[in-house]
């Protein structure tokens, strides 16, 4: 590999910034939760097949502020599409799996793409649209940013350090809505020998999906399965919010299992912000709810629309690591 000089942005963070370590009390309940489950979650499944994600040599340099040369981001981790049923718990081994190319960079229940990148790179919007929640939890991906693309489109970026952004605000493409950090359990157990990255996800018609496209598919990257950042090129759609199907939402309320949860969506006023809120859950915690209708009042088809949500100033593009 050809790495060349340190990438760090943005003002210094301290350690419990960046691993989201705080409030301590309410982490190690998270902790808690990956090992033991609750009532309404499954326990987490690590395994020795686990260890084939570690990538120790990229993992140092990463860790150690270092780039590629070429300045291009390698990627860690891709969405499986042959993913463990969410009954069984989230799964960190690599029993099934098969990325968009037909390989294995990727393990049982991963629904994202991992690009790996040093703490405190600038995160961008990897389109324009509004965010809708700002929110960490330590045992499903640390903080995190959702940003509306319309479309039927909505993204998170996890395992953030700080955000730049907050809830309710417009944001245009290639606009800074974080700083990357290792927020989240399984970048604190791993470390050093996890890769810092942000774990990238999609969703379409509130469903997660694989931004690269398979044979047959359209990518959801505006430059294909070789995405770029933005460079300012092509003309810009204008971004409409999310038309929710108000009656489906309240469906998927009634159907949580957890009392408090469904208190608190059911209490929530803003009939978008509501939407938004149970989609979240439905999506980082689906063992909570006993139905999962569709949210959308119209579904979308697959189109490209985003850039990848680092700086052209950074990054060049991306690249496969095997």
């Amino acid at each position: 590999m050809a790495y060349g000089g340190e990438q760090r942005d943005g003002e210094a963070m301290g350690l419990g910034e960046i691993f989201g370590l705080l409030p301590l009390r309410k982490r190690l309940g998270e902790v808690a939760m990956v090992l033991r489950g609750d009532p309404y979650t499954p326990s987490s499944r690590f395994g020795v097949s686990s260890l084939a994600i570690l990538q120790p040599k990229l993992s140092i340099r990463t860790w150690l502020g270092l780039t590629r040369a070429d300045k291009r981001i390698p990627l860690y981790n891709l969405f499986n599409h042959t993913q463990t049923p969410p009954e069984d718990g989230w799964s960190v081994r690599v029993t099934q799996v098969r990325d968009f190319r037909g390989k294995k960079r990727t393990y049982d229940s991963h629904n994202g793409t991992d690009f790996a990148i040093p703490v405190g790179t600038i995160v961008v919007a990897p389109a324009a649209g509004e965010v809708l929640r700002v929110c960490s939890e330590f045992h499903r991906g640390g903080l995190k940013v959702l940003i509306d693309h319309g479309s039927g489109v909505i993204t998170t970026s996890n395992h953030l350090g700080r955000a730049l952004v907050e809830a309710g605000q417009r944001v245009e493409r290639a606009q800074p809505i974080a700083l990357a950090g290792a927020s989240g359990v399984d970048m604190v157990a791993g470390f050093p020998w996890t890769v810092p990255h942000v774990h990238f996800n999609v969703w379409l018609n509130g469903e997660p999906v694989d931004p690269f496209a398979r044979a047959g598919e359209v990518a959801l990257w505006r430059a294909g399965n070789d995405p770029l950042p933005d460079h300012g090129a092509g003309d810009e759609e204008a971004f409409e919010p999310a038309a929710w199907d108000a009656q489906a939402v309240a469906e998927a309320i009634a159907s949580c299992f957890d009392p408090q949860l469904r208190a608190e969506l059911g209490a929530v006023e803003d009939p978008a912000q509501r939407a938004a809120d149970v989609l979240f859950h439905l999506n980082y915690f689906p063992t909570r709810f006993a139905k999962r209708p569709g949210l959308y009042l119209k579904l979308h088809e697959r189109k490209g629309i985003l850039d990848i949500p680092f700086r052209a100033s950074d990054f060049v593009g991306v690249i496969h690591i095997e």
